[in-house]
Order: C-alpha cells, then sequence, then structure tokens
C-alpha cells in the first residue's frame, strides 16, 4: 500500500486516507458486521472435523489496472496452453513425440488417466474453469505457483468477500471505481452451457457433489443456486444407452453438462475406483458418446502435477509459440540424479513439494524445517523422485491486514480465475487472495490457518463505468476523500432508528408539557 518511504502508492492512496479516518472502534463495528453476515449465510469451510466461518481480512487488496492486464494476458496465454497440452496428451501425443516432454513424465503422472483417451467435449474445451496461483518475490516479478485445472475451489468465496465488503464499507465503492465481480457466475454458467451437445437445445446443466459432509459443500449449493441449476449426488442420476439422466419428481429429465465437484478417482466406478458410491456409473461411456459434457474433463490432473508444471514455459513456445508472459517460481526436477543430489545437499536453503499435493500439506519449507523433517523429506525424495520437487523459497509478497487494533505485514497469493467457453478464454477480474494470518507464516491454505481478502482491480478510467457490486442502492452523492466511511448499512440503520426514537420522545414530552398549560 505504501512504499519504502511510508508514501502510498497512486492506486492505493484513496483507500490510504480512508482508512487514517477511521478508529479501532469503527474497525470493529464492521469486523462484527462481517462476521455475522458469514456466519448467518452459512459461509464456511471444514477442517479437522469442524466447521470454521470463512476468514475475510477487512482490508481489500489493491491491483492497479496496467497491473492486472499482465495478470489477465498471462493467465489466459496459460489456460490456452495447457488446453492444448491435455488435448494432445490424450489425442495424438505429437508433444511426446517432440521430446517437449518425457512420456514418462505423463505415464507415472497420478493425474493421467487412459479413460480420458480421445474423449473430446462437444466443443472441444477441457479447462471450463481454472484457478492459476500467482506470487510475488522479493524481486517485485509475479509468477506463477501452481495450477488448478481438475477441480479448482475458490470463486464463491469471491463473490461473497464483495458482497460482504459493500456492506461494510459501502462509501469505498463510491470513491474508487472497482472492477465488478458480479457478472463471475453468470460468465461461468454460459461457459458450462456452451460445453453441451449441439443438439442439446436448451442445455441442462447440473452440479455433482459428493454430498453435505464435503468440506466446500457451500461453495457446491451456493454456485448450484446462484446459477440456478440442479444441485444432484450421484444417486440423483443414471445413465442409459450412453446418455445421462436425472431423477426428478416428475420423472426422468436428460443432462447435457455435468460440473462436477468429485475427484476422477470417484467419479465413474465403472472406470476408476469400483467401492465409489458418489459417482455414476457409466458417466464416462456417455461422454465418450459425446452425450454429455464433463466439467472439468476427466484426466485434468496431469496438467496440475507439479512436475509437469515445471515443463509449461517450454509448451507455451511449444504451441503458441510465444514466450511466458508469467514466469515459473525457479524449479528441480528431482526425478534428474545430478539435480537431486544438488537439491538434496542444500536442502535447507529449498523449499519440497509432493508433485499431486494440495492445500499445502506435505510441504516442507527448508529454512525453516527442523532437522528431523529435512532428514525425512530426504527419506521420501530417495525412495520416490519422481514424486516430488523442489523450488527456490520465494518470500511472498505483503499487504496490510487487521490483527485486533492494528494494521500488519501479512503474506499473500493470487488465484485468478478463467473460464474457456471455446471461443475464448475470460479471466475474470480480481479472483482469490488468500492471506497467512498467522505472522510470519508463508502458508495462505485457510485449512492450515490462512484467510482471504477482496480483491479490487481498480478501473483508472472514468470512461469505464463499473456495474454495481452486492445487494446494496448506491447513492448518487460522492463523498470526499476526508470524510470518513458511513459504515455498515445495520449500523447507520441503528443510528437512525435512535434519532426517530429520540425524536419521538421529544414529541411525546411537549404533547404532556402542551397539556399542562393553562387556557
Amino acid at each position: 500500500m505504501v512504499d519504502a518511504e511510508g508514501t502510498p502508492y497512486p492506486h492505493t492512496k484513496v483507500l490510504y486516507e480512508a482508512l487514517q479516518a477511521l478508529s479501532v472502534a469503527d474497525l470493529d463495528e464492521r469486523g462484527a458486521v462481517r462476521a455475522r453476515s458469514f456466519l448467518e449465510q452459512g459461509i464456511t469451510f471444514s477442517s479437522s472435523g469442524r466447521e470454521w466461518v470463512f476468514p475475510l481480512d477487512l482490508i481489500p487488496r489493491l491491483v492497479s489496472e496496467e497491473e492486472w492486464e499482465q495478470v489477465e494476458a498471462g493467465v489466459a496465454q496459460r489456460v490456452r496452453t495447457l488446453e492444448a497440452f491435455l488435448a494432445d496428451v490424450y489425442g495424438d501425443r505429437q508433444v511426446l513425440a517432440d521430446g517437449v516432454v518425457p512420456h514418462s513424465v505423463v505415464v507415472t503422472s497420478r493425474g493421467f488417466h487412459r479413460a480420458a483417451a480421445g474423449i473430446r467435449g462437444p466443443n472441444g474445451v477441457r479447462v471450463h474453469l481454472a484457478g492459476i496461483d500467482l506470487v510475488r518475490g522479493g524481486d517485485g516479478v509475479l509468477r506463477v505457483l501452481e495450477d488448478n485445472l481438475r477441480v479448482p475451489s475458490g470463486i464463491s468465496y469471491v463473490v461473497e468477500n464483495r458482497e460482504a465488503m459493500t456492506r461494510v464499507f459501502p462509501g469505498l465503492f463510491l470513491e474508487q471505481q472497482v472492477h465488478p465481480v458480479a457478472g463471475y457466475i453468470a460468465t461461468m454458467l454460459d461457459s458450462l452451457r456452451a460445453a453441451a451437445p449441439p443438439d442439446a437445445g436448451e442445455p441442462t446443466v447440473v452440479l455433482l457433489t459428493p454430498g453435505v459432509y464435503n468440506s466446500a459443500y457451500f461453495e457446491h449449493a451456493f454456485l448450484a443456486r446462484k446459477m440456478g441449476i440442479e444441485l444432484v449426488e450421484g444417486r440423483d442420476l443414471l445413465c442409459r444407452d450412453n446418455a445421462l439422466y436425472m431423477r426428478t419428481t416428475s420423472g426422468e429429465r436428460r443432462v447435457h453438462v455435468v460440473y462436477r465437484r468429485i475427484d476422477d478417482d470417484f467419479l465413474d466406478p465403472l472406470h476408476f475406483r469400483p467401492e465409489s458410491v458418489v459417482g455414476c456409473p457409466g458417466l464416462v461411456n456417455a461422454a465418450r458418446a459425446g452425450n454429455v459434457a464433463i466439467a472439468n474433463a476427466i484426466g485434468n490432473g496431469i496438467a496440475d502435477d507439479k512436475l509437469t508444471y515445471s515443463y509449461v514455459p517450454d509448451l507455451i513456445e511449444y504451441y503458441l509459440g510465444e514466450k511466458p508472459l508469467l514466469p515459473n517460481v525457479p524449479t528441480f526436477r528431482l526425478d534428474e540424479p545430478d539435480v537431486r543430489a544438488e537439491c538434496l545437499a542444500r536442502s535447507d536453503e529449498l523449499v519440497f513439494k509432493p508433485v499431486d499435493g494440495s492445500g499445502g500439506q506435505g510441504i516442507v519449507i527448508g529454512p525453516r524445517a527442523s532437522d528431523a523433517e529435512l532428514a525425512g523429506v530426504r527419506d521420501k525424495v530417495l525412495a520416490a523422485p519422481r514424486n516430488w520437487i523442489a523450488q527456490e523459497m520465494v518470500m511472498l509478497s505483503t499487504v496490510p491486514s487487521q490483527d485486533g487494533d492494528r494494521l500488519v505485514p501479512r503474506h499473500v497469493d493470487l488465484r485468478p480465475f478463467a473460464t474457456n467457453d471455446g471461443q475464448r478464454v475470460h479471466v475474470l477480474p480480481g479472483g482469490l487472495t488468500r492471506v497467512a494470518l498467522r505472522a510470519g507464516s508463508l502458508v495462505v491454505n485457510s485449512s492450515q490457518g490462512g484467510g482471504s481478502k477482496d480483491t479490487w482491480v481498480l478501473i483508472a478510467h472514468s470512461s469505464r463505468p463499473p456495474l454495481a457490486d452486492g445487494p446494496m442502492e448506491l447513492t448518487s452523492a460522492v463523498l470526499p476523500a476526508e470524510a470518513p466511511d458511513p459504515g455498515p448499512p445495520e449500523q447507520a440503520q441503528r443510528q437512525q432508528q435512535a434519532q426517530q426514537q429520540q425524536q419521538a420522545q421529544q414529541q411525546q414530552q411537549a404533547q404532556r408539557h402542551q397539556k399542562h398549560l393553562p387556557c
């Protein structure tokens, strides 16, 4: 928000001045409104067997329009590349024949599924929704940390965070032009409908969830409700004659697109784990016949593999003939003996990650690890080098975050979301900023003590007015920068009620006084 001399950057000046006008009591009041809003709406996630309210830091993260243009172009480039790679791997495999990616890297990946070979969606799209995690290091360069093309999560929190912030800081949205996120869900639904078979007419889209005990069930229910589609479990679906149907109270209904929030291994017991009871038998055959689209496509996990990640810069040049707009974090392939020996020799300087890990699980941060942890990861790497990568440690950039009555620096990353309708990759403005709420922590995952921030992509040109976000009604008057934000609607409403009560009491006293006056 400020430079080394404590001066706010041009695009953060308005927010900086607004925060200066707030007292600790103001922030506490707004924090209470945020907490009540999330609790009443059930905005939660599950971790360690408990249900937690999703943490939202009150201080938004600001991104200038110039910087966002770089992010937008880089994310779109990456999604187009990985789309081409997946089509190639499950098709002609020319990329393997040309030696750009070794054959062994693909076939030994846990995310690679032979059952997906030859399956092409009706509009050719495999990556309907992508989440690309970005970080900024000490050199100021934005880099890609990892790709999420299987079942990327978090898009619901982007929308809910913005709704909460319009209640908590309504005045700030009058002073700053911020790209709206209200269109996220509609854009996502358009991409899903575009994936339907050509003879579908008005396609039926469903969201397939493993059920209420899944840690992300809130998001499943939220997205289904916002898109106006049915939220179904595997037992609600059946396949017959290579077509998919949904059981309803009025009979069976044909389904054309399945937005699945179930991992590949549990999606179809005929092709994957036979003991699965949350999937639908025959779904893969229906997809192969072209009668239903699965979003995201099965087998996308090979692109999420962190060893594949190390080849993405080469893939961008191979498929697009372009230089990467967003570079990778420097990554070492531990399946190469010389590289492995060098990395193990400096294990206390590097970060070791399992190639199929998620949620921060299994990561060993060398500079912060104990001797026992370093010895443990060394044994694991030597036992299965294909299952690990090493990366240079990136000290994530920091942004101001609330800690009690203070604003303190906390490390963050950014997950922009992109949808693909077969004609264009749409990178949705903003994204999910995840913040490590614990002092000194580099782990931003909510399951390990992380939280989130509303991400404001600012509009630099006043000729491009944003649409309104959230349920609030904006007034035409603009607050001056030095005026404090009026506060949440609940607070203003209570002040109005107090004024009305005071006025009524004054009227009653006047009436009683008039009764005692002599005629």
